[in-house]
């Protein structure tokens, strides 16, 4: 939005959140900044403390009193750095001169949207262009006791309470890192996954991240689904019984947790925002809207950004990338259009997973297995070698195009500060970075990254 008020036009931001079944709402700045990416990494950061403080007795440092983690200490600091984060946000749409609404935008016809605040006072906008930048909200199962009793990451960030006991429900990055950082904290954590690990990212790191956690500690039940949530008892946390039952037969188990979180996925914010009072065309399936390749809507005058976007990574600095492009071709004379291929990501697991690119199935489905070379590689940091940890559990490969001069086309590592070691790796792919250049770079010693290279 501030970009397109650096051409002088008039711009305005209607924002709103629809507070979670037990609830929770937020400020603004969206998924990432509210509940997502930043609460996210800074939590992992308080599991990776409660790490460092263990091998830090093999480096010499000496403590007797007993470590324990506070939760409540914990959220109220992350809260407190979001609600900075928030001010900081509107501070920067005044000073730009972007009109906020805090109001929650639906089409009700031709380039005119309906803006509805808390108080349910309804306000009419035109506009010459329009962005949908709507996101995405938690999914749930649809089964009894799901909204009534479970959590989801949606809650989980500023829960008034440690949850306890907790049951992880579902696969994705989002269950993982959150089963990840919970049992960092010293909780009892089990993951309960339908089929896979990770869907879309590359099965090979997947499987290796799901040894990793189970090595830790963690409880993995596979191949099974919730049917039905019960309230034993009343509490922060109270008591749940889970009932589940197999994905490849009729066996029915029975568990008891204090709180269950879900994350089976994400469903886009689009069916409730009168799209189909203006014509613009969605994935009735999924909910995600089919753009062109500058982001534009079968409505000419329509655009999306985002997660909401059919077939394109769903990751926060991507939407910003899009529409800070989208800005500067409509208004600046620009062409640039957004690179979705070579995006470089982290999924912050306890052993952190950095890609760009490629995963090997996606290279092998496009190229074809007789055109691709795979290198890999594990390593041992040499921060874990003093605690004498993990050995053997660091992993990098690199996937390459045989055809076009053994090009990277694919970049993963599973280790420590994955994304920092990504970032630079992702410049270089952009670039087009061969393995033959690969090889000539000199690395730096000691690091994790040198094994890369």
């Amino acid at each position: 939005c501030p970009e397109a008020a650096k051409y002088e036009k008039k711009v305005m931001v209607l924002d709103f959140v629809t507070p979670t079944p037990l609830g929770n709402s937020w400020g603004l700045g969206g998924t990432c900044v509210n509940v997502g990416c930043i609460p996210k990494k800074l939590m992992h950061q308080a599991a990776l403390l409660g790490q460092a403080l263990q091998d830090s007795r093999k480096f010499g440092w000496q403590f007797t009193e007993e470590v324990e983690h506070n939760w409540m200490t914990m959220t109220e600091s992350v809260q407190n750095y979001i609600g900075s984060l928030n001010w900081g946000y509107r501070v920067a749409l005044r000073e730009k001169k972007v009109t906020y609404e805090n109001a929650y935008g639906e089409f009700v016809g031709p380039h005119t949207v309906k803006a509805t605040n808390k108080r349910g006072v309804e306000k009419l906008y035109t506009a010459e262009r329009f962005l949908i930048a709507t996101g995405e909200r938690p999914r749930y199962l649809g089964i009894p006791g799901d909204k009534e009793y479970c959590i989801s990451s949606d809650d989980l960030f500023s829960l008034p309470y440690c949850p306890g006991k907790t049951l992880v429900v579902g696969a994705s990055y989002v269950a993982l890192e959150c089963a990840g950082f919970l049992a960092g904290l010293g909780l009892d954590v089990t993951v309960m996954v339908r089929s896979i690990l990770l869907r879309g990212f590359d099965q090979d790191i997947a499987n290796k991240i799901g040894e990793y956690m189970e090595e830790h500690g963690i409880n993995f039940i596979r191949e099974f689904v919730p049917i039905k949530v019960e309230q034993i008892e009343e509490g922060t946390p109270g008591r749940l019984k889970v009932i589940a039952k197999s994905t490849k037969g009729n066996q029915i188990i029975e568990g008891e947790y204090n709180t269950v979180l879900l994350a089976i996925g994400r469903d886009a914010c689009t069916r409730k925002i009168g799209l189909d009072k203006v014509g613009v065309k969605i994935n009735e399936k999924t909910g995600k809207i089919p753009v062109n390749d500058e982001e534009q809507t079968n409505v000419p005058y329509i655009y999306a950004v985002g997660d909401i976007l059919q077939d394109k990574l769903e990751l926060t600095p991507v939407a910003i990338q899009a529409g800070r492009l989208l800005v500067q071709r409509l208004y600046a004379g620009a062409t640039s259009k957004c690179d979705y291929v070579n995006v470089p990501t982290t999924v912050f697991t306890p052993l952190e997973y950095g890609a760009c690119g490629y995963s090997e199935e996606a290279a092998v489905e496009k190229f074809g297995e007789e055109n691709i070379e795979v290198y890999h590689s594990h390593f041992w940091p040499l921060e874990w070698t003093v605690p004498s940890r993990d050995n053997n559990k660091c992993y990098a490969k690199i996937i390459c195009n045989i055809q076009d001069n053994e090009r990277v086309i694919g970049f993963h590592v599973l280790g420590p500060n994955a994304g920092e070691v990504t970032q630079g790796f992702a410049a270089a792919i952009k670039c087009g970075m061969t393995k033959e250049q690969l090889d000539s770079t000199i690395g730096i010693h000691p690091v994790c990254a040198e094994v890369c290279i």
